[in-house]
């Protein structure tokens, strides 16, 4: 009894402090760090913020010097936390909404006190105690060395602040003053520089955070609110100039938006009602209604911001192996540079001050900063490029398998084709029920789900003027690979492939009107247990998918097709094609689809997948990196990928993998020429004599080449494809403003087509390349398993050749 008796004080207060906890309102503040140059301050910053009460979390990003600080204001505020790092010299500041917080800094006092004295103390051979004022350049310079390196130093931690301190000490000792000016000189103007540098990647990753507007304008009433008050369902009103504020739907008015900002793509999309739009992308000219679909919090700008901080926080494996043998390296080196210090006066050697240099040289020139920041400022810049052009990359480990990639699977509908499927026939079978009756039915089950046949169905029934009811649809269910099922009407409904023929009908008798039926997906009703209905769908390749994989084949990289669509489906996407894939799979299950992106990674190595849908993401899963169409795609797919894209332009797929090889390399070079100055400053020190200055001129001017370096991966891509992709964005904005036309007014439809639809092949002299179809592909129909319900036949055939009169075609830059 006193035992449970004591333990019930301890009790309550444990379930007082979970209830406070639960009550506190985290937010999270950005800092913008001057201090932190390398990972060795890394566990500095967390050293002192983690014990603050009212802090949760501490994100550190090395190459645009960020600090993320989750926290509860209420119990540790912004400025408290700014004067905590700034204790340690760190140089903190908030970073202001949508700012870097570097742009335009000019150089620290201590820097131009530093660099004046030693000017003048360059003048001694005039007025010889103008020397001491080398002395005095390094004590203006050297106040925030000395704060990091004793905040350092008091968590035992060892970083190059240290290092540098220890080297001006030693050449104090020896009497050498212009070099111990030079070296503070040199530290803290080369940190400028870098921070400089970093500037460009910093500012473009805070203009990516911003792009949602604070503000919103209810269309209702004319009022401003802040945009996190709008909840989902409200109408807000967006004027030309303005970016839309929030994910939702057109219900009023027509514009261009430009979406460049998520996806990526350079041209102007026209919306109208029932058209969807997307927070932080920028309305041209005219004014739009909104009504909201989500919260500003779960905005797809919001999530692609998301996936971006937790990108840039996520070490590669690379860096973590990096890191991991810093940890222990550096202190090796101080203890190698006393010992090279001391033993050998000790055993008798002679030139004890050239001994003493050497360690000071070893020291320096062995700081690994340079070698840290190799890997992260390299990610961090393809990161951020990839960002921009419409692909979010979660994190560095896929940065790397990306440039590894040897095999490509796609998913057909919504990758390959554009997942717009339109109802070619629709047949009632034996006139068991009508026509009204089953478009009711279909209608209102699929009406239940996501998939873009879904879609095309509910389509159809609505244009013969029937609406569907999904909630009188009971025991709604899909079925991967297969279709769906549903109850209405006290019937039983099976909508979907062959396989649900097998499933839900005993007659297996298909109408010989379908047998003959090809470049077509074919849909069977089975209603208790009968064969009612049957249809076809039909559904175009994307513009750019042939020119997507010939880019794949020239980088050495094979393409294969996966799909649950039929054989005659997969072979007909694949003359649409030219006979670009190398290997077709057809009528697979999602299981199936992993499976074979298991084979395909023995076989040929690293592989990626690329889908939209929820039957992809175990295979998305599977891969070496899973690519998902992310506004198109479903959820489960962008959650489950390793990257997605913005946009339906699959062209950014060997764009993503150019990228990702371009990467592997700065990273390579960025090693190898950081270890190389090092060892050539050592070999020279041991051959000649040891020069401080030149040692801290090569680790400092090392780490500042490695950051230029890296940078120029933030102008990959740019002007790749620049007149393709304007082609390419001509067509398909002429094809939408036709689509457009089409529905005011059919005539003036017909006259657009007339100026520029019959003129546009001739007129683009941009593409102007041969359609050649390899001889050697081949269709190949996988059994997936013989031992399930309805039999699969499998074919091998040589894919056909399709001839298109136009050469722009085969660029991908017209439609066929």
């Amino acid at each position: 009894m006193m035992g449970g008796g004591e333990s019930y004080p301890a009790l309550e207060a444990s379930l007082l402090a979970e209830e406070a906890a639960a009550r506190r309102q985290w937010e999270k503040t950005y800092l913008d760090v001057l201090g932190v140059c390398c990972s060795a301050e890394v566990a500095l910053v967390e050293r002192l913020l983690a014990p603050l009460d009212g802090v949760r979390a501490v994100a550190v990003v090395v190459p645009s010097r960020t600090v993320v600080v989750e926290h509860d204001p209420a119990a540790v505020s912004q400025s408290r936390i700014v004067k905590v790092l700034n204790g340690a010299g760190l140089e903190a500041s908030v970073r202001a909404y949508g700012s870097s917080g570097f742009i335009g800094r000019r150089p620290s006092p201590y820097i131009v006190a530093c660099g004046a004295l030693l000017l003048a103390s360059s003048f001694r051979w005039l007025l010889p105690p103008l020397q001491w004022l080398a002395l005095g350049a390094a004590c203006a310079g050297a106040p925030p060395m000395v704060l990091r390196g004793l905040a350092a130093a008091s968590r035992l931690a060892l970083d190059i602040n240290i290092l540098m301190l220890i080297a001006v000490a030693g050449a104090v000792a020896l009497k050498d003053y212009t070099e111990a000016g030079v070296i503070v000189f040199l530290f803290t103007t080369a940190e400028w520089l870098q921070t400089l540098a970093c500037t460009k990647a910093s500012a473009g990753m805070s203009s990516l955070m911003s792009m949602i507007p604070p503000k919103a304008v209810l269309a209702e009433t004319g009022e401003v609110v802040n945009v996190r008050d709008i909840g989902v369902g409200a109408v807000i009103a967006v004027r030309a100039g303005e970016m839309v504020p929030v994910d939702g739907v057109v219900v009023d008015g027509q514009s261009e938006v430009d979406e460049r900002s998520l996806t990526g793509e350079s041209y102007p999309v026209p919306k109208q009602p029932q058209s969807e739009v997307w927070a932080g992308t920028l309305n041209l000219d005219g004014y739009i209604a909104v009504r909201t679909m989500a919260l500003a919090e779960n905005s797809t700008v919001a999530k692609m911001e998301r996936l971006v901080e937790e990108a840039q926080q996520s070490k590669s494996k690379t860096q973590r192996l990096i890191d991991s043998c810093a940890k222990y390296y550096t202190p090796a080196v101080v203890v190698l540079g006393a010992g090279v210090a001391l033993l050998p006066p000790l055993l008798g050697a002679r030139d004890a001050e050239r001994w003493f240099r050497l360690a000071l040289v070893l020291l320096v020139s062995a700081c690994p900063c340079a070698l840290v920041l190799s890997t992260p400022v390299a990610t961090f810049c393809a990161l951020l490029t990839a960002a921009r052009m419409g692909v979010l990359v979660k994190g560095g480990d896929v940065l790397e398998s990306l440039g590894e990639i040897r095999a490509v699977a796609f998913d057909k509908t919504g990758t390959i084709t554009r997942g717009e499927f339109t109802v070619d026939m629709f047949d009632v079978v034996g006139q068991k029920v009508q026509m009204s009756h089953l478009l009711y039915w279909i209608s209102s089950i699929e009406s239940k789900s996501s998939h873009p046949m879904a879609a095309a169905l509910v389509e159809h029934a609505q244009s013969k003027s029937i609406q569907p009811k999904p909630e009188c649809v009971a025991e709604f269910r899909i079925l991967p690979g297969e279709g769906v099922y549903g109850e209405i009407d006290g019937k039983r409904i099976y909508v979907g492939n062959k396989r649900v023929l097998a499933r839900g009908s005993s007659c297996q008798t298909v109408p010989e009107r379908m047998n003959g039926l090809k470049g077509v997906s074919i849909g069977y009703v089975i209603c208790d247990g009968d064969l009612v209905g049957v249809f076809s769908l039909s559904d175009d390749c994307r513009t750019g998918a042939a020119e997507a994989i010939r880019e794949l084949a020239s980088m050495g990289i094979s393409s294969v097709l996966l799909t649950g669509d039929s054989a005659e489906a997969a072979v007909h996407a694949q003359e649409r094609l030219g006979g670009a894939l190398e290997e077709l799979h057809s009528e697979l299950f999602p299981e199936d689809k992993v499976r074979l992106v298991g084979a395909l990674k023995a076989r040929a190595g690293p592989t990626m997948m690329v889908g939209d849908g929820m039957n992809d993401a175990p295979a998305l899963a599977t891969a070496d990196v899973g690519v998902s169409m992310g506004i198109s795609g479903s959820a489960a797919a962008m959650e489950t990928s390793h990257a997605t894209l913005m946009s339906s332009d699959i062209l950014r797929v060997p764009e993503a993998v150019r990228l990702g090889r371009r990467a592997r390399r700065t990273i390579a070079v960025n090693m190898v020429s950081s270890v190389a100055a090092k060892a050539a400053v050592l070999a020279l020190a041991v051959a000649w004599r040891p020069v401080l200055w030149a040692a801290v001129l090569a680790d400092v001017g090392t780490c500042l080449l490695v950051v230029l370096n890296s940078m120029l991966l933030l102008g990959e891509g740019r002007g790749r494809r620049g007149k393709e992709e304007a082609c390419r964005a001509t067509a398909r904005s002429l094809e939408m403003r036709r689509s457009q036309l089409a529905a005011v007014s059919p005539d003036a439809a017909t006259k657009s087509v007339g100026k520029t639809g019959g003129d546009a092949p001739k007129g683009c002299h941009c593409c102007h390349k041969p359609s050649r179809s390899p001889e050697h592909s081949v269709a190949i129909d996988v059994r997936v398993d013989e031992q399930r319900e309805g039999p699969t036949a499998a074919t091998c055939a040589p894919a056909k050749k399709v001839e298109y009169s136009s050469s722009c075609v085969s660029a991908g830059c017209c439609s066929p």
